[in-house]
């Protein structure tokens, strides 16, 4: 059985959510079996294919120049169409030439789109290979994503015109979620939250809720160790992403001060490629590092005392708070930073939304580290038991297995 899978990114090294998730579900359906195949965008820190995992997991694999779109261009479309901007964020001649030449020249038994930017491939599927199941990957309920992004931005006079794009994308980005929800053979939401949003726009497609997940045992394993202050506070992601960027700015400037008045030499680490240029105002105050790109998070989870997700915006479910948990970290997280997984305030983790109490919690963790070694151990508890890709995967055998692709031993 040959399963093709489009995304956006080289899935390795799997140093954010989308990589870390397509990485877990390749290598989990590459070892029922499956005879993989990979079309990507090159990584932005490319690592030679060879000296890869990929390379084991997958029959073949074809990388593309990641597209350049310029801002005359977005706004020509922001302006001129009522096109999603996400619907061009990755469409490349280039890519499309290719994977034209793979339709055309193989049949395949499945297609697997990663992420609602690589649906700009859709219509060719369809034209070439319009028998062909194709399940859509929805990493997030796109739609609802902005509409809480313009509600968090709207209020601030810096962040207005970040709230009219949202604000403005929101009714065009549900459109084309619709379009692909119903033109796709099956929908894959990451929460059930996520999967009711959708299911608003495509009826009769079906729906199933694979969660995002990690592999513990990676997590398990001590790594070359980080040299941090025993008052180490790590916050991780992919630093040009709005969320995590305002979630940076918002700890730094609200929570961070706090904290400082109780435990002085308490030190945030925001810690992920590409950081904006909106955090070069967080560069070189005390108790602040960036640390751009890092291979791996693992020694920065290891090495933390309190792990913060201050995140106000987002959907889905985040794979930092199941990477956390993994390395048994204590965790403080605003409510939406833990938005669908089944979890209890005080019992994997704490829970706060205001600054007063996001520093509350952090504060006690670092003073309490019994409490917070305990509170960590049945974090890691929980995702093991819920969240490994031993878990989740036969979940997504089912969904295949219903498209008539099932392998037989």
């Amino acid at each position: 059985m040959r399963i093709l899978f489009l995304t956006s990114e080289l899935p390795y090294p799997p140093y954010s959510g989308a990589p870390l998730r397509n990485y877990g579900l390749i290598e989990g359906v590459s070892g029922q079996g499956y005879d993989i195949w990979l079309l990507s965008f090159a990584a932005p820190y490319p690592v030679p294919i060879e000296q890869t995992p990929l390379q084991r997991h997958c029959a073949h694999i074809a990388t593309i120049p990641r597209p350049q779109r310029s801002i005359p261009a977005r706004l020509r479309d922001l302006l001129l169409t009522r096109r999603a901007d996400i619907e061009r964020r990755y469409y490349s001649a280039a890519y499309a030439r290719k994977l034209h030449d793979w339709l055309t020249a193989h049949d395949f038994d499945l297609i697997q789109i990663e992420n609602l930017e690589m649906t700009a491939y859709l219509p060719l599927i369809k034209k070439l290979q319009p028998d062909v199941p194709v399940v859509y990957d929805a990493h997030n309920a796109e739609y609802a994503l902005q509409q809480r992004i313009y509600e968090t931005e709207r209020g601030s006079l810096m962040q207005l015109p970040g709230a009219l794009y949202s604000y403005i994308q929101i009714g065009r980005i549900r459109d084309l979620e619709s379009r692909v929800c119903q033109t796709v053979d099956h929908v894959i939401a990451v929460s059930e939250a996520d999967a009711e949003l959708l299911g608003q726009l495509c009826a009769h497609t079906p729906i199933t809720v694979i969660p995002n997940g990690v592999s513990t045992a990676l997590y398990e394993t001590p790594a070359e160790p980080v040299d941090l202050e025993d008052t180490a506070l790590v916050f991780t992601g992919k630093m040009d992403y709005r969320p995590n960027v305002d979630a940076a700015l918002w700890f730094a400037e609200a929570v961070l001060p706090l904290i400082r008045q109780e435990i002085p030499d308490a030190h945030f680490y925001i810690v992920g490629q590409s950081p904006h240029t909106r955090l070069d105002v967080l560069r070189g105050q005390p108790g602040i590092t960036l640390t751009g790109f890092v291979p791996t998070v693992i020694p920065y989870l290891q090495a933390t005392s309190v792990f913060v997700v201050p995140l106000r915006m987002g959907s889905g479910t985040r794979l930092k708070v199941l990477e956390a948990m993994a390395a048994a970290c204590p965790i403080v997280s605003t409510r939406v930073g833990a938005q669908g997984l089944h979890v209890t305030d005080g019992q994997e983790l704490m829970l706060a939304d205001s600054a007063q109490d996001f520093a509350r919690a952090v504060i006690h963790l670092q003073q309490d580290r019994e409490s917070a070694a305990a509170l960590g151990q049945r974090a890691h508890q929980f995702v093991r038991a819920n969240y490994d890709w031993s878990v989740l995967l036969p979940r997504l055998l089912v969904v295949y297995k219903e498209l008539g692709v099932a392998r037989t031993n």
